[in-house]
């Protein structure tokens, strides 16, 4: 599993279907990109086989919404390594407050964060895979998602707020 420094932030901006427009120097170093093959490709070409379709769904509906989101994800490097992080994603808007993108900063998650997400991600992943087809096992994990969270008495922001103030400053 790939990592990289506390201090590092990966930054990249998309156009409003996702694909990347701008791609930082620390993206390029931790996905194992050159810039000429990410520079207009999806950011789905990052998405890890482990890591549920559920959260990718309930990132773009917030983000299409103006709303922003704080994710923990496994993405897949380009050389094949994983590597996690902590996402924040935004749109970003014109003047008349029209979507004409996205931001996403990514910092480096705490091992503990990550140990919490995990069992949470593997419930998921479950979930979507004892579906045929994409829709159906988005639908499944964000099912499961919704009962996980409702059991928990709480949303997803809180769920992963919780997890980022009980990990924060552990090395």
């Amino acid at each position: 599993m790939r990592t990289f420094g506390h201090d590092e932030i990966i930054v990249s901006k998309t156009d409003p279907r996702g694909h990347i427009t701008y791609a930082n120097d620390v993206f390029l170093r931790i996905s194992a990109y050159p810039e000429c093959e990410l520079l207009g490709a999806p950011h789905s070409q990052l998405r890890h086989p482990e890591m549920p379709r559920a959260v990718f769904s309930l990132l773009w509906e917030t983000i299409a919404r103006g709303e922003e989101l704080f994710a923990y994800i496994l993405n897949l490097a380009g050389d094949g390594a994983g590597y996690w992080v902590l996402a924040h994603v935004t749109a970003s808007t014109s003047t008349d407050g029209r979507i004409v993108g996205y931001h996403s900063n990514r910092r480096w998650p705490a091992p503990a964060a990550i140990a919490r997400i995990t069992p949470l991600y593997a419930r998921l992943l479950q979930a979507e895979r004892r579906e045929q087809g994409a829709r159906a096992a988005t639908a499944a994990g964000r099912a499961e998602l919704d009962t996980v969270l409702a059991e928990a008495g709480t949303t997803y922001d809180e769920f992963v707020w919780g997890i980022i103030n009980d990990t924060d400053g552990e090395a």
